[in-house]
């Protein structure tokens, strides 16, 4: 006889993740991400499909498991994620912070993404087994799309990088400085050109940017302008201006540069875009269907 299961199962399995979570959070500290990164976030990947693949095919005679991939976990797994994404947002978040002031390295957080991933994983694998083009399509962009978006943007995470650099005019610089005070040198060298401060009638900054010249390794170089939310980009990189010699103002003849690597970006770009695409789909779909009836 095969067991039926309700939305009330979902919350309790849930909220049996989210107690695991601050269990883990509690001996084990917060989530470690330097220890995905890269080639450790391909493997994690691989593997976390081949288990998606396997719950989709012993779901077929475990009832248990074949609940993972019902409305019934998905909804109460959406709704413990919607509360904690809430307290992420009402809470002051920093990089050095503990439990709910660090929520992306939180371990409940992070498990119930985790199995909002797989739960999508199974259904994906459900439809796709049973494909149909109109009914299917829609469905697979928008559940596909938040999948690749999800597990891009989680196990990107590891491989993002995100250091300083001082600039100073007429000399290039190579090297750059981590959050943890480490000194590294890049494939590109950055060298300002001029600092740009702009100022309103009362005196109040209204704009610093820097004009800069940017070198490659290859012999390339090119020169831009770089705001605070205008950042150039060369070999993967953005550059944005982070700061300024504060006591020389107008005058800095040094610059602060903000440089941001995230390698698995287009993946998440890709994943939003194909939910985009679903939507899309799915009006025209449901326009072509009213003008039949």
């Amino acid at each position: 006889m095969k067991k039926t299961f309700t939305l009330l199962d979902g919350f309790m399995t849930g909220g049996g993740i989210i107690a695991a979570g601050f269990l883990l959070q509690a001996v084990v500290g917060p989530v470690v991400w330097d220890a995905f990164a890269w080639p450790a976030n391909v493997i994690v990947l691989a593997v976390f499909v081949v288990i998606i693949l396997g719950l989709y095919l012993l779901g077929k005679k475990v009832d248990a498991l074949r609940f993972w991939g019902s409305y019934k976990a998905a909804v109460p797994a959406m709704t413990y994620a919607v509360i904690l994404t809430i307290i992420m947002g009402l809470t002051k978040q920093t990089v050095d912070g503990t439990w709910f002031h660090n929520m992306l390295a939180f371990w409940p957080l992070v498990l119930i993404y985790t199995y909002i991933a797989i739960i999508l994983g199974v259904i994906i694998i459900r439809h796709l087994h049973r494909f149909q083009w109109k009914r299917d399509i829609p469905f697979l962009l928008n559940h596909l799309g938040l999948f690749i978006a999800l597990v891009a943007a989680t196990l990107g995470n590891a491989d993002m990088q995100r250091v300083k650099m001082i600039a100073a005019i007429d000399n290039p610089e190579w090297r750059v400085m981590t959050s943890d005070g480490i000194i590294q040198e890049l494939d590109i060298a950055i060298e300002l050109k001029k600092f740009i401060m702009e100022t309103y009638d009362d005196g109040s900054l209204r704009r610093f940017a820097s004009n800069i010249n940017i070198y490659t390794k290859d012999g390339q170089s090119f020169d831009s302008t770089v705001d605070v939310n205008k950042p150039a980009k060369v070999n993967g990189w953005k550059i944005y201006q982070y700061g300024y010699d504060t006591q020389m103002g107008a005058l800095s003849n040094t610059s602060i540069l903000e440089l941001v690597r995230d390698p698995w970006l287009p993946a998440v770009y890709a994943g939003i875009f194909m939910m985009i695409a679903g939507a899309v789909s799915l009006f025209f779909i449901g326009a072509g269907r009213r003008k039949k009836v």
